[in-house]
Formats: C-alpha cells, structure tokens, sequence
C-alpha cells in the first residue's frame, strides 16, 4: 500500500501527550482528523482530555472544520496499537536525545514503511535522532510553536537519510491542515525561529545582569515597540522600509558600519558584498513586485488593526 496524498490524510497518530503533544491533538481534532493518541505517563489520557477540553473554546472561536469533535480522539494501550492503520505520526516526546533515538526506532518498528514519521522536536536534528531507524528516509522533523494549536508557524526540514520527497509531502499535509510552514533547506541548531529568539533573548539577560534594563523595560521594548511590526512584516522587511526608498540597499550601505558598533554582546558577519547582494536579493524576491509605498501601506493598515485588537488604538 503506498503513501497517501498529503489532502488524503484522515487518521492521525500523536505520540507523546504533554503540552506540545496535547497541543497538536487539539489541533488535528479542530481541523478534523480522527486521532489516536499514545502516551507512557502516569494519567496520561485524563491529562490529554483536560488539555483538549481547555483549548477547544478558543479553536471553537477561530472556527472548526467540518465534523471536528473531541470525540474523535481515541487514546490507545500501546504503540503498536497507536499506529494500527494511520496515515501520519506525530512525535511530541520530552527533548532527551537519547530517549527521542529509542523512541522513533520503536515507532518505525511497528509503523507500515510508507507512513510518514515526524517529529516535534525544537532542538535536535533529524540525523541525531533517525540513527536506530529501519526506515530513516520516513522520517522528518516538524517543529512547532506553543501552543499548536493557535501558532500556526512549523519548520520542516529532513534528516541526513529523510528522502527528500518525504520533506516536501510533510510540508504540503501541513499546508492542507492550515499551518504556515516554512521548509528548510538544511538542518540549522535550534531551527529558524529559535535562533532568533534565542538571540534576544540572551541579549536581554545581557541587560538585566548588567543593569542596563528591567525585565518590564525590555517586554515594553518588544510589544510597545518592533514587535507590532514583526507581527505583519518581519525583521528583514522592516530594516527594507527603514531604507526608505532606497529599501535594503541605503539601509546596509548607510548603516551597515554600526554592524561593528558594540551595541550587542553577539559577534556581527562581516557585511561582504555576496551577504549584501543576498539581503537586498531576498528582500526583492519577498517583496513579490510590490513597492516601498505599497509595503509602507501594507505595514500601516496591519499596525492598525493589530492596535485595535490589542486595544490599543
């Protein structure tokens, strides 16, 4: 029997129950997917339920998909039975290396060879973790943000055996479940997203352990300040507009000197001309066409109607 289409996907497993694992059975049971849950902790399913329980108001809020239930979780006895006749797993284990190794050799023991096999890991790669794999080119990471089933980013990306067609199915059933998915084109430490965060956030307990801010002055900073404008463009295209006209190429050609101004503990690149040429190139290729006075509008009507929601404007 071979894969099915990533739209085709309707039996989900998730393995792992805690808050990640929890989340994405709240969220695959609002898009809905029929899931089989599997978990080896003690109250496991009571646990579960009560997750699912406490998220669905706001899953009902954003809307439902045709016949989604809580009712149509199941929570099985054992791996092998998890697995019985699914289309898709979903790895939600603790972060230990050593025990994501054990886990996903025993997932790819009793799971049929086409099924695809992801994880939710945030730190570890895939080539760490599919070593004890019979069928590593199965499987994938697909990394999430808490909580599930409301954040919608996940980071696709492979392992050093994943099949390549595997990442791109992975990416695609995501997608057709609602997610924003952002594939990777190789395995990075912490992914994404972590490294940025992690990034501002090692830089804030810079401040606070040198007194040059309070942990209230730097969340202000945040949501007061560039975080209103992450929400709808991002840091790249922000520094674009900040270029006024010029977009990304006055902006690094007039403040790519400050670069080695001692403004953060992190080590700055060396602005060469290839990671020059690349900014502004990506900056283009994700403007799509569109001007600085279109994507100024665009940033301003957004920024309004976040200010609104947080009611603020």
């Amino acid at each position: 029997m071979g894969r099915v289409a990533p739209a085709q996907v309707r039996r989900i497993t998730c393995v792992g129950a805690g808050v990640i694992g929890g989340g994405w059975v709240a969220y695959f049971l609002a898009h809905g997917y029929a899931v089989t849950a599997w978990d080896p902790g003690p109250d496991a399913e009571s646990r579960l339920r009560h997750l699912v329980e406490a998220a669905w108001p706001a899953l009902s809020e954003i809307g439902l998909a045709d016949g989604a239930s809580p009712d149509n979780l199941a929570v099985a006895p054992d791996l092998a039975s998890a697995v019985d006749g699914t289309d898709f797993v979903q790895e939600s284990a603790p972060e230990d290396l050593d025990l994501k190794i054990r886990l996903l050799g025993d997932i790819d023991a009793v799971t049929a060879p086409e099924i695809v096999v992801s994880s939710s890991t945030s730190g570890y790669g895939m080539s760490e973790m599919q070593v004890a794999c019979a069928h590593p080119e199965r499987t994938v990471v697909a990394h999430p943000f808490n909580p599930p089933y409301l954040i919608p980013l996940v980071e696709v990306v492979g392992g050093k055996a994943t099949d390549p067609e595997v990442v791109e199915w992975t990416s695609e059933f995501f997608e057709h479940a609602g997610k924003a998915v952002i594939t990777m084109d190789r395995e990075v430490p912490g992914f994404v997203a972590n490294r940025l965060q992690e990034a501002l956030w090692r830089e804030a307990l810079h401040m606070v352990a040198h007194g040059e801010a309070t942990v209230e002055q730097i969340d202000r900073a945040i949501t007061e300040g560039p975080g209103l404008r992450w929400a709808s463009q991002g840091p790249m295209l922000t520094f674009h507009l900040a270029g006024g006209q010029g977009g990304m190429t006055h902006m690094l050609d007039h403040f790519g000197p400050s670069l080695l101004s001692p403004w953060t503990r992190l080590d700055a690149p060396e602005l060469t001309p290839r990671l020059r040429s690349d900014v502004v190139a990506g900056c283009e290729a994700e403007a799509q066409g569109r001007s600085i006075d279109d994507l100024v509008a665009e940033r301003d009507h957004s920024l309004i109607a976040i200010l609104r929601a947080l009611g603020r404007a």
